[in-house]
């Protein structure tokens, strides 16, 4: 048996399986909560109060016939705290049915009714009652209810069965009733008959249920009706209804599955798109960088397009490593080629070769070593921004990081100055009480760290002097300046002099290893860190058209206040 395919089934099984599960869970629910038992029980107290409340009127009305309205002391006094809910201005009384299996007590099942010795109960109760006796017995034979009116002594006068002139004060529904107070129970139901079957018209409940209503009129208790009668059970409930219900069942399987199937068709038809998409991407094909067509879910879409974006920049990232790897290959194939061809002339012709020669040779080793080294010096620098942190709590003013690398060109001989756009002067012929223009706001800080921004302007600056000559100008020139979205942002520009930049060499200056001062050092790498470092920063750097020298253009966020 493969464990591994049973634990790992498919969306469509899975699918299945849950909504299987539900429909169980639906249908288990009626039996295990007995919703369905509580619904037959109160559908059962229901009609009992129904039928209770056609006796009452009618046992109301055969007393009425014998005079017991004119007698105001006839029955029982109702409780003060009752009399309100029978007060005749009220156009409904309703009693509702309450009765649940799971809260309400069942209480032990019915006592017998006692035998009245001598007279039974009131002549006009029992006049009145005489006349029922039939018609309950008839309507016991549809209803298939016990019915039993009692006076106010809780005596029967009226009954389905063979109880007339019982005694029934000593029940709990009898006395509650002869209170005013409406009653529904339920009680055990013991019976030594053998289990009826589903279409037979006995029922096999193990409770029965007792409902009794008060008859009041003028304010006196006249009497009681007291019904019972035993609920449906589930199972017969369900073999009545077994058609429908089968046929409901098959619906609700039909649906069930189709919404199964629809469902994992919408779901798994575009996963497997996208575990194709990934396989594209890691067999690095072309067609990876494209959206899976029908993703079917916002999700997976989503999903679909941030797969396709990192193929797009899987590959050209890929192509970059190539692009730069050849480049790195060449730029070390050259010093490396002079340093084999001079070891091995050396080895050849040292002895033979004068002083100046060999100090010559020697030379050219050293600068090939130097090279070497500033060219490891400048991937490492490239490295560290091609992979520096998104800008955070790190702050420096540009201002203070420009005058020190000034200073510090300016003890090497090089003219570099920093420049902060003065204020503007005031109107012309205002005299001497004219109020002075007010001065630009001063630079605020950068979101960048102070040695990340030395690194970007020593690059610049290094560009401007290797290019413009040791005679030229530089100035590091500082403003505020608008950037998108209404944030404050700090233009800062390098600008020099000297002969300037061709157009035909300006749209390759931010290219890796590009350069036009090789013979004099030149790595090509610099403007590379200036360009990673800046836009590490969320900033961008540019080249200014101007009429002479060249002007690099960096805008950086300003930090927030």
């Amino acid at each position: 048996m493969n464990w591994r395919r049973l634990l790992r089934p498919r969306l469509r099984t899975l699918f299945l399986a849950l909504n299987a599960a539900t429909f169980l869970l639906s249908w288990g629910g009626l039996v295990v909560f007995r919703v369905y038992d509580n619904q037959l029980v109160r559908q059962t107290e229901a009609q009992l109060i129904a039928e209770g409340a056609v006796v009452a009127a009618a046992y109301a009305r055969a007393l009425r016939d014998q005079g017991a309205a004119g007698d105001p002391d006839y029955g029982l006094a109702l409780p003060a705290e009752r009399a309100p809910l029978f007060d005749p201005a009220q156009a409904l009384r309703p009693v509702l049915a309450r009765l649940d299996l799971g809260a309400d007590e069942v209480r032990p099942p019915a006592e017998p009714p006692h035998p009245r010795a001598g007279a039974a109960g009131d002549a006009r109760a029992a006049a009145a009652g005489r006349g029922l006796s039939p018609v309950l017995a008839e309507a016991k034979r549809v209803a298939l209810a016990g019915i039993r009116v009692v006076d106010f002594t809780g005596t029967v006068v009226a009954t389905s069965n063979e109880e007339l002139g019982f005694g029934l004060e000593h029940r709990e529904e009898v006395r509650r009733a002869l209170a005013g107070e409406a009653v529904s129970l339920l009680r055990r139901r013991i019976s030594d008959e053998p289990p009826p079957k589903y279409d037979s018209m006995s029922r096999e409940t193990g409770v029965r249920v007792f409902v009794a209503l008060p008859v009041v009129d003028g304010g006196r208790v006249w009497g009681a009706v007291v019904l019972s009668r035993t609920p449906m059970t589930l199972g017969k409930a369900f073999y009545q209804d077994r058609r429908s219900l089968l046929v409901t069942a098959l619906i609700l399987v039909g649906v069930l599955s189709l919404v199964a199937l629809a469902a994992a068709a919408f779901i798994a038809r575009p996963l497997r798109a996208l575990v194709r998409q990934t396989e594209a991407i890691a067999a690095g094909a072309p067609a990876a960088s494209v959206r899976a067509a029908g993703p079917g879910t916002r999700e997976v879409a989503q999903l679909s397009e941030a797969f396709a974006r990192m193929a797009t920049l899987l590959e050209q990232r890929a192509e970059y490593i190539r692009a730069f790897a050849a480049s790195v290959s060449h730029e070390f194939k050259t010093p490396l080629a002079a340093i084999q061809g001079t070891v091995e002339l050396l080895r050849e012709h040292l002895p033979t070769m004068s002083e100046g020669e060999r100090e010559r040779f020697l030379g050219n080793l050293a600068a090939d070593a130097e090279r070497l080294e500033r060219l490891v010096r400048r991937l490492l620098d490239l490295a560290r921004a091609d992979v520096a942190a998104a800008p955070g709590a790190a702050r420096s003013d540009a201002v203070t990081v420009a005058a020190a690398i000034a200073d510090r060109y300016r003890a090497d001989g090089r003219r570099v100055t920093v420049v902060i756009p003065p204020p503007p002067l005031p109107p012309v012929g205002a005299g001497a009480l004219a109020t002075p223009a007010a001065a630009p706001p001063p630079a605020p800080p950068v979101r960048m760290a102070p040695e990340s921004l030395e690194a970007v302007l020593t690059n610049l600056v290094d560009n401007a002097v290797h290019h413009g000559g040791r005679a030229a100008d530089v100035a590091v020139e500082i403003a505020v300046a608008p950037a998108g979205g209404g944030r404050a942002a700090v233009a800062i520009d390098v600008r020099d002099d000297g002969a300037g930049i061709s157009p035909a060499n300006a749209a390759r200056i931010f290219e890796p290893f590009f350069t036009t001062a090789r013979d004099r050092g030149g790595t090509g790498l610099g403007l590379t860190i200036v360009r990673a470092l800046v836009r590490a920063h969320d900033g961008e750097v540019t080249l200014v058209p101007q009429e002479r020298g060249a002007c690099f253009r960096v805008v950086l966020p300003a930090a927030a206040a």
